[in-house]
C-alpha cells in the first residue's frame, strides 16, 4: 500500500521553533523511542521525508529540522554557510529537545555532509551516534557529478545565476536527477520551489553551495571517520541520479570496508520521495539488523600497513532491488 503523503500546507503548521545563533529554526519532531534524526538535502527541505514521517514516527522518536538557509527557517542574506555550522545546529536542536540517548541518524545529499561530520565528533568524543544511513549524496567529493546549474552558481556569476533561479529552472535542472518514471509532478515541483523561494531563499542558493569546496577541506577526516568507526553504516543509492548515484555507490565499495550497501535501479536522487516504501523496507531492515548493536568504546581500526582494517559491523554487500 503506497505510502500517505503529508501536504506541504499541512507540514508547515505542525513544525515548532527554536533559536539558534540569534536565527529562527523551524523543526518537527513526532512518536517516541530510539531518537532518529533525519536530516534534508540541497536546496530542499525537511518536508522531503514527508512520506516516511508517519511510519517512521510510530516506532521512534523522529526529529528534522528545515536547516539554516532552507526550507521556513530564517535565511540571513550575508551569512558564511557552513556543514560544520549546520552540524552545530543538530546538535543545539537534539539539546533543545533534551535528547540524551545514542541517536541514530537518516540523511540526504546535503544532509550527507553533516551527517559524515556527526560521524567524525563521535569519533572525537563529542557526539553520540547509534547508526547511520546515508541516502544519494557526495560521500566522496572525487566522484560527485554537479550540475552545470551547480557549477555557475559556484562561479563570480554565481550571485546572477541565483537571481536568476526560478520555478522553471527547478523544472529543468532539479527533474532531471529524479529517475525516468519517478519525476515529481507539477504540484510537487511548486510545493518544492514553495519552500526553496519562502523568504527569496533561492536568491541565497550560490552561499549555500559552498558545500561544495567545503567537502574537499574536510574530505580525508570524513572519509577516515567512515574507515574507522564502529557505529553501523550503510549506503542507499538511487541508481539513475546522475550528480551520485551508482558511480557514488562503486566509489563506496572501494573505500569502505565491509561495504552494506543498496542500490535501487530506476530511483533518482530522492528516494524518500520516489520509492518511499522501498526505501522505508530497506531502512527497517537496516535497523532490524543492528538492533541492539552498541559498541563500548570508539577505537581507530586500522591495520598495520596503514590501510582501514574490516568493518567491525558488515550487513551485506551490494543488494540491488526494484521492490520490496
Amino acid at each position: 500500500m503506497p505510502l500517505a503523503e503529508i501536504p506541504l500546507s499541512v507540514w508547515r503548521t505542525l513544525g515548532h521553533d527554536f533559536v539558534f545563533g540569534g536565527q529562527n529554526i523551524r523543526y518537527w519532531v513526532a512518536g517516541q523511542g530510539d531518537p532518529l534524526l533525519l536530516i534534508h538535502g540541497f536546496p530542499t527541505a525537511s518536508w522531503d521525508w514527508h512520506y516516511l514521517w508517519q511510519p517512521l514516527s510510530r516506532r521512534y522518536r523522529v526529529i528534522a529540522c528545515d536547516m539554516l538557509g532552507f526550507g521556513d527557517s530564517a535565511k540571513p542574506r550575508d551569512h558564511q554557510y557552513s556543514l560544520l555550522e549546520q552540524a552545530d545546529l543538530q546538535q543545539a536542536l537534539l539539546e533543545h529537545l533534551q535528547v540524551n540517548r545514542p541517536v541514530h541518524v537518516l540523511a540526504h545529499d546535503y544532509g550527507d555532509s553533516v551527517a559524515q561530520e556527526l560521524l567524525a565528533r563521535h569519533d572525537e568524543g563529542r557526539f553520540d551516534m547509534a547508526s547511520c544511513v546515508f541516502l544519494n549524496g557526495g560521500v566522496f567529493p572525487e566522484q560527485h557529478r554537479p550540475l552545470t546549474v551547480q557549477k555557475l552558481l559556484l562561479s563570480r556569476l554565481g550571485w546572477l545565476t541565483a537571481r536568476m533561479f526560478n520555478r522553471d529552472s527547478l523544472d529543468r535542472d532539479f527533474s532531471r536527477t529524479f529517475g525516468a518514471e519517478t519525476r515529481p509532478s507539477e504540484s510537487e515541483l511548486d510545493d518544492f520551489w514553495s519552500l526553496i523561494s519562502a523568504s527569496r531563499g533561492h536568491h541565497i542558493l550560490y552561499r549555500l553551495i559552498g558545500y561544495i569546496p567545503e567537502r574537499l577541506i574536510q574530505r580525508e577526516r570524513w572519509v577516515q571517520a567512515m574507515q574507522r568507526t564502529l557505529v553501523p553504516i550503510r549506503f542507499i543509492a538511487g541508481a539513475a541520479d546522475p550528480v551520485s548515484g551508482e558511480h557514488m555507490l562503486e566509489r563506496y565499495h572501494e573505500l569502505i570496508p565491509n561495504p552494506d550497501t543498496i542500490l535501487l535501479p530506476g530511483i533518482g536522487r530522492y528516494p524518500h520521495a520516489e520509492a518511499p516504501e522501498l526505501l522505508l523496507h530497506h531502512y527497517e531492515g537496516f535497523r532490524a539488523a543492528v538492533a541492539g548493536f552498541r559498541p563500548a568504546v570508539v577505537v581507530q581500526h586500522v591495520a598495520q600497513n596503514g590501510k582501514p582494517a574490516n568493518h567491525p559491523f558488515a550487513l551485506s554487500s551490494v543488494i540491488q532491488s526494484a521492490s520490496c
